[in-house]
């Protein structure tokens, strides 16, 4: 292809990225007089007061328990992620048979916290539940990405072994060898991420930091909250230095070890909770199908739909759609803020240090933080989308930015920002964006159970209400969405590629 070529190419992606921004930002603009995101907190001012005086003085001594949450935080993610790689990992390699992708599209589209609320009515607060919680749609995730890493790799290895060799060798060695940095990095970052879910399984009880945290937080004592903030934080920063992918093994080992008595499982309870909570009423003690109550059963799946489905799903695409115009915003503000090409050294380590809080912090802490602050409605879950997901972005679109080398012309460094670092990373920035958006989603629905009424709300209230059934149709109706949530977003991504070929 010409320079010419690319040239054109790249202007035109840029373009077509340019054009769904702006849509991105109509539609936000069109729908925010019907979405709830006033403030109700009767002096939010004095709230921030107290807040801010206990991040300046974090008593690290106030919880009785801090060592034992830390300890069962990192046990949960260890373990979890270690046997989502044993369920996920094999899955890669069939992952291209539709059935396979389809149903891990399906099971990584359920948040952790859903699968958590299922696995504590047969398990309760056993570590199972957590660790379960976490493996599950881990695996998922698990193979759908070691499935593309590893056919992104070049097959010209296996031309140099040994054609006698039998296929496990010549895969294990012409394939996995070559990509085993990428696995291992991609591991460590997974990890990461079950730090973060461990820590907000705390709010449905799980002994983490997330629980102490809560509590902390719902008695006013800011200061013990602050302290368990900032130690998730500095757990999360340091976990390079603490954590390197090769010692995963011997964390799985003193995890293991370390880790909270498994109290017995009644059977009984697994049974019932399979062959009755979960079935509809009208399925419930049914041995044929001529015994079904096929009215009964469509009037209370109609039912379902149009109190709780519809309405739940309404509110989360409302509220993500939110989310997603304010993180464009955010992102291109610490973009701003860390990028080397417009500040000096210190200034953009600070930035990066804003980077760091802003994607250490789980986007359900951060919207439980702003829910006491400004009260119940939409707006603290869209500040809380907006403030992680645009970091995370931010900090990926920075290490683009910043191995840019500048254009020899006299310019100044905001032109040269402007008119030469942006147009280069937009579009990359831009399709980082809508691989988040599933993401946005995802944890739009779960927000429902701080009350902000989106799916999740509909699901914690079954579940408190003890039906069992509505609330697995609802998660089904979650997923669902992700699903289609996440397809639409493949295809916004491949058109600019589909259409450069056409150039």
């Amino acid at each position: 292809m010409s320079e010419l070529q690319r040239v054109k190419n790249a202007d035109y992606a840029l373009g077509y990225w340019q054009k769904v921004t702006l849509s991105i930002w109509v539609i936000a603009l069109v729908i925010i007089p019907f979405a709830d995101i006033e403030i109700v907190s009767f002096d939010p001012f004095l709230e921030l007061t107290r807040m801010v005086n206990g991040l300046v003085t974090p008593d690290f001594f106030a919880t009785e328990y801090l060592f034992q949450a830390i300890i069962q935080t990192v046990n949960f993610a260890i373990i979890g992620v270690c046997l989502g790689l044993v369920l996920g990992a094999p899955l890669a390699l069939i992952y291209q048979h539709p059935i396979v992708s389809s149903c891990c599209a399906f099971l990584r589209a359920i948040h952790e916290i859903f699968w958590a609320l299922l696995f504590l009515q047969v398990f309760g607060l056993s570590p199972i539940t957590g660790i379960l919680a976490i493996a599950i749609p881990f695996a998922a995730t698990f193979a759908r990405v070691f499935h593309d890493i590893i056919n992104q790799s070049s097959d010209n290895p296996l031309e140099s072994i040994d054609s006698r060799a039998d296929i496990i060798s010549r895969f294990t060695y012409g394939k996995i060898a070559q990509v085993m940095p990428q696995l291992m990095s991609y591991t460590r970052y997974r990890f990461e991420c079950a730090l973060r879910s461990s820590a907000v399984l705390g709010f449905i009880g799980m002994p983490t930091l997330g629980f102490y945290m809560e509590t902390a937080f719902r008695q006013g004592n800011y200061s013990e909250g602050a302290a368990l903030l900032i130690i998730f934080i500095a757990l999360i920063g340091s976990i390079r230095y603490w954590c390197p992918p090769k010692s995963l093994g011997i964390y799985l080992v003193i995890a293991c070890v370390t880790l909270v008595d498994i109290p017995n499982v009644d059977s009984s309870l697994l049974v019932r909770f399979i062959s009755q909570d979960i079935l509809p009423p009208a399925l419930v003690n049914v041995t044929t199908l001529a015994e079904v109550q096929w009215s009964s059963l469509t009037a209370w799946f109609s039912t379902i739909l149009s109190n709780q489905a519809i309405p739940g799903a309404i509110a989360t695409i409302t509220l993500a759609l939110l989310a997603l115009a304010a993180t464009h915003f955010i992102t291109l503000s610490a973009h701003a803020i860390a990028s080397k090409h417009l500040w000096p050294t210190p200034l953009t380590w600070l930035g990066r240090f804003i980077l760091l809080i802003g994607r250490s912090v789980p986007e359900y802490i951060l919207a439980f933080i702003f829910l006491m602050l400004l009260g119940p409605s939409m707006l603290p879950a869209v500040i809380a989308l907006a403030i992680h997901n645009g970091c995370v972005i931010a900090y990926l679109a920075v290490k683009q930015s910043n191995a840019i080398t500048p254009q020899q012309m006299q310019m100044t460094r905001l032109n040269e920002f402007n008119y030469h670092i942006m147009p280069t990373i937009y579009p990359n920035m831009m399709a980082l964006m809508f691989y988040r958006f599933e993401i946005i989603v995802r944890e739009t629905a779960v927000f429902g159970i701080l009350g902000i009424m989106t799916l999740g709300f509909y699901i914690d209230s079954n579940f408190s209400e003890i039906r069992y059934s509505n609330a697995l149709v609802l998660i089904t109706c979650t997923a669902l969405l992700n699903v289609a949530i996440d397809i639409i977003s493949r295809r916004l991504l491949k058109f600019p590629q589909t259409s450069k070929t056409r150039c």
